[in-house]
């Protein structure tokens, strides 16, 4: 039944499944990060979106204190501009706002005052560094859960320290956390490592988001690609995706 779906499903020029209309995660407000340079850009890329049969798009941000220190006012101010932008063409999308929190100082500050940009039921994202271990991950899961946070790792394929170390996403994953992969980390997109690391987590059922992690316009043309790999077919078969509840 299910290869009869798929079969069908690639037929259709990359007609979206049911479980992923919902898209989480993608950079779309423009000149806020190192996502959309422009609204122009931004448009572009929601209205190639929305012809994949995206119905909503949960764009969200960085909050990086070292990098891109956007407060949640800078975040709303502009997410406005970018709805009103949109309105005025006439694209029928849903889009909603929240952010990719990086795990700093800052993040544990604004966890503490209970300040965080969420989506569907109170979810925070964020995101670690690619390269460098962390360190107290439990203990900032738990305190996320404490304030009534739901946490859900941006990615967790691409970073280094996990992907060389498979089981310890198990270990995260029990402590509180949920997933969101990358779907273009299922055709190669970010390499070799990635794609053996997001296999792995699809085909043991730890995946709960996906998202397409859009930053410019590459990013929607790998998306068709990618929603045609095996790996891809594989991730409702294997998983309980959440998309379909934001």
């Amino acid at each position: 039944m299910l290869s009869k779906i798929f079969k069908n499903f690639k037929k259709t020029d990359n007609k979206l499944p049911d479980f992923y209309t919902t898209d989480l995660h993608s950079h779309l407000i423009p000149e806020i990060d190192d996502g959309s340079k422009s609204m122009t850009q931004s448009i572009e890329m929601i209205k190639e979106l929305k012809n994949l049969g995206f119905k909503k798009l949960i764009t969200t941000p960085h909050t990086m204190s070292h990098r891109f220190p956007n407060t949640k006012d800078d975040i709303l101010r502009k997410f406005d501009l970018l709805k009103e932008e949109v309105s005025k063409q006439n694209i029928d999308i849903c889009l909603e706002v929240a952010s990719e929190y990086y795990y700093d100082e800052h993040f544990f500050e604004l966890i503490k005052n209970k300040e965080l940009l969420t989506f569907g039921d109170n979810y925070v994202l964020f995101e670690l560094s690619y390269t460098t271990p962390v360190f107290g991950i439990e203990q900032t899961i738990y305190e996320l859960l404490k304030a009534g946070y739901k946490p859900v790792l941006a990615h967790p394929e691409r970073y280094t320290y996990f992907s060389q170390n498979l089981e310890k996403y198990n270990q995260i994953k029990e402590a509180g956390l949920s997933f969101q992969i990358n779907v273009n980390s299922t055709n190669n997109f970010y390499g070799k490592n990635v794609k053996k690391a997001v296999e792995y987590l699809i085909n043991n059922g730890l995946v709960d988001f996906v998202g397409s992690d859009t930053h410019r316009p590459n990013y929607v043309d790998a998306l068709k690609e990618s929603m045609n790999s095996k790996n891809f077919r594989k991730i409702e078969e294997k998983n309980e995706i959440k998309n379909i509840y934001l």
